[in-house]
């Protein structure tokens, strides 16, 4: 069973995808307006849409007869924190590296 993690990354792995995400970078679109100049059909931006707001990555509200799509900070957020986890680690590697480096130099 896919972790609510994967869904995130598998969704990201697809260019149109992220290429969606980054047109509501700006604020919310709908369907029309995020497919507009895209090498896709507007049937399949709502396939891809489906797809992040599995993943939790986009909202979406009815106006009228249409439905307006948002960036979903709970998915962005979940991703951050999921990378941040290496970025941690990184960091403590890094600095012990350095204090052990400064530690020879003392002694040497």
């Amino acid at each position: 069973m896919a972790t609510h993690t994967d869904q995130i990354f598998d969704a990201l792995g697809d260019p149109t995808r992220r290429a969606v995400l980054s047109r509501l970078r700006a604020g919310p679109l709908v369907v029309s307006a995020i497919a507009d100049g895209m090498r896709v059909s507007r049937s399949a931006v709502s396939q891809h849409l489906k797809v992040l707001k599995t993943a939790r990555l986009v909202t979406d509200e009815a106006v009228g007869t249409r439905r307006l799509y948002a960036l979903d900070t709970r998915g962005i957020e979940a991703a951050r924190e999921w990378l941040d986890g290496f970025w941690d680690r990184a960091l403590a590697a890094f600095k012990q590296a350095a204090e052990d480096e400064s530690m020879n130099e003392v002694q040497g």
